[in-house]
């Protein structure tokens, strides 16, 4: 006799648990898959934790609409269940003409994208809300800010359960076949193999998630599912330092740049860090490179005159899982059913990188809409 499911999610990071938390009623058996020994232990866990406001992404882009719906979905569940936030606002800022040129740029793209409380400060308007910030222009973004992502996922994790969902850790999944009405999924763990059926599969499986399409018959290079591992490394910034801005201050992103450039960002508790850096590298390394420490501290001396290079610390660094390559162009976020493939039932969540956090309870919404078009 073959178990049989009706929804199984491959991955406990914040994509797979908003997934589970949306998807699961008490007609249909949901399970989600987690490697690890918990939740969340890959590329949720090792971000800046911000929640971002929709500027940067080309207009309609899944990146746009998903970022944008999050960001009012993450605040109203933050403050309906007590998760642990604040809404401190940040300033994107120019040190010279040709960037205050680029700022127009991206105030238009935010308001394309529908984000409508952006406003371009003086040098002088600056001053007054920053005075230790140096900047002839910025972009005021008000509704920018960060969250527990740790109290997020536990708030997921609680919702799914609450409803009947089984999250399953230490069990890899190995093998992926197509049978009547599903899905035979084979699974590794401690004990041994185990295989079940499952009407819909939902690979949420992160920096795995090319893997997953490949077990499942795509050839991920012709669909252009082939993941780009891009190293974020963060730098702490001693705590007498912290005190000395009150909003995140990012720089004004470079062209075909593989993020948002190295910006100061603050924890719940207050305390400074610069980064993420962008390194593309071919292994998965969790390891802080120090050398990086000089690039780091360069990169913000322009607009943060009052950090010195030996008040950086090594921090932490995570994995952004891109489907932009080295120097290519934008790629969206891929969320698509993969029926076409002759692959009923498969959703694939493939390059779920930033701004994936703020995206997820809008991803999962959007998962929804797509398993109800299944079932």
């Amino acid at each position: 006799m073959v178990y049989e499911s009706d929804i199984t999610i491959i991955g406990g990071g914040v994509i797979g648990l908003a997934v589970a938390a949306q998807v699961a009623d008490e007609d249909r058996d949901v399970y989600v898959l987690e490697k690890n020994e918990t939740f969340g232990q890959e590329t949720s866990s090792r971000t800046s934790e911000v929640i971002h406001a929709g500027i940067y992404y080309p207009e309609g882009s899944l990146k746009a609409k998903t970022c944008v719906e999050g960001n009012a979905l993450l605040y109203e569940l933050c403050r309906k269940y007590g998760i642990n936030h604040k809404r401190i606002g940040k300033l994107i800022v120019a040190v010279n003409g040709a960037e205050s040129e680029q700022l127009e740029n991206l105030l238009a793209q935010g308001a394309k994208n529908g984000v409508r409380d952006l406003k371009m400060l003086s040098k002088r308007e600056i001053e007054q809300i920053e005075p230790n910030v140096k900047a002839v222009a910025a972009i005021l973004s008000p509704s920018t800010g960060i969250i527990d992502s740790h109290a997020l996922m536990g708030y997921f994790v609680g919702k799914a359960r609450g409803k009947g969902v089984k999250i399953v850790f230490k069990s890899r999944v190995i093998g992926i076949k197509r049978v009547s009405d599903g899905y035979k999924v084979t699974t590794e763990d401690s004990s041994g193999t185990f295989s079940f059926k499952t009407r819909i599969l939902i690979n949420c499986a992160g920096l795995s998630s090319d893997g997953i399409a490949d077990l499942a018959g795509i050839d991920i290079i012709e669909a252009g599912y082939k993941l780009h591992y891009c190293k974020g490394e963060y730098f702490s910034v001693c705590s007498g330092k912290s005190r000395l801005i009150t909003r995140l201050v990012y720089p004004v992103p470079q062209p075909k740049s593989t993020g948002l450039g190295i910006h100061a960002t603050f924890d719940l508790g207050g305390r400074m860090r610069l980064g993420p850096g962008a390194r593309y590298i071919n292994k998965i390394d969790y390891a802080v490179d120090e050398s990086q420490k000089r690039a780091f501290y360069e990169s913000v001396r322009s607009f943060l005159p009052f950090i010195e290079y030996n008040d950086l610390g090594p921090e932490m660094a995570g994995i952004r899982p891109k489907l932009q390559e080295p120097g290519g162009d934008f790629r969206d976020f891929v969320i698509k059913h993969e029926h076409d493939k002759g692959l009923p039932g498969l959703i694939d969540l493939i390059g779920i990188e930033s701004p994936g956090l703020t995206s997820s309870p809008a991803i999962a919404k959007y998962i929804e809409g797509m398993v109800k078009e299944i079932l």
